[in-house]
């Protein structure tokens, strides 16, 4: 069964949200919304949003700002028990390209056990010392798996299969802000799911709203790639053996 949602985490993109929501509208998914303990006037446009889409999308709310991780994992636990198979997650500030949306589906459904993972192609928009600090992320993860399988671990445009997320997610807590795509990437590349890797372009709007904290986050991400590190060690037999046999 091949049966996709899409999740969008929401954290005060009032004014770039009803774009997105219009764009995967067209293609006819459901869509979960997850209001990430915004502001009134951002819930209030979600609330919106949902009474224009009715039965195609549907808000979950926090209370409090738990970070883009634990939306998108709030998000999960919904699809899942609506019966979902597969999440498209995309971003809510319009730097995704949703017009992919048809390319990642026929990636998910041609390998429904791997992980879609967006590839991105940049525009000369995108901030040059963004750019640059990625591929030290690049560097660690290709260390952290012994592999090269995943381009790009930063992206938040993905489809996941569910039931391995699920999993993953009964059994580790998973970082909540913006270590979550690199750690979920990473732990499910090692429970033996493979990557598919699609490019995709990447933009970043004039008006777009980022919430990546410089200090803050790139010290998250620090100690999550010396937490992989060293949970890759005992790894290294099984991964070697995988890397060899692909």
């Amino acid at each position: 069964m091949f049966d996709p949602c899409v999740v969008i985490p929401v954290y005060n993109h009032e004014h770039a949200i009803g774009k997105v929501v219009a764009q995967v509208a067209q293609h006819g998914l459901p869509c979960i919304l997850v209001d990430d303990g915004s502001s009134p006037s951002c819930a209030a446009v979600l609330d919106a949003l949902v009474a224009d889409y009715p039965g195609q999308v549907v808000l979950e709310r926090h209370a409090v700002n738990q970070g883009k991780g634990g939306a998108v994992l709030t998000g999960f636990a919904r699809a899942g028990r609506d019966g979902y198979s597969h999440v498209l997650q995309v971003d809510a500030d319009g730097q995704h390209s949703v017009g992919d949306i048809p390319r990642f589906l026929d990636a998910a459904r041609a390998a429904p056990q791997a992980v879609i993972a967006g590839c991105p192609v940049y525009d000369e928009s995108v901030p040059a010392l963004r750019l640059y600090a990625r591929y030290l992320t690049h560097v660690w993860v290709w260390i952290n798996t012994l592999s090269l399988a995943i381009r790009d671990s930063m992206c938040g445009f993905r489809v996941y299969p569910l039931a391995p997320v699920a999993a993953l997610a009964a059994r580790r807590r998973l970082g909540l802000r913006m270590n979550f795509d690199i750690e979920i990437l990473v732990r499910l590349y090692w429970d033996g799911l493979a990557v598919v890797n699609l490019p995709t372009r990447v933009g970043y709007p004039d008006d777009g709203v980022s919430h990546f904290k410089a200090w803050a986050d790139n010290v998250l991400i620090t100690r999550l790639h010396v937490a992989l590190f060293f949970g890759m060690l005992p790894r290294i037999p099984r991964l070697l053996a995988r890397s060899w046999r692909n």
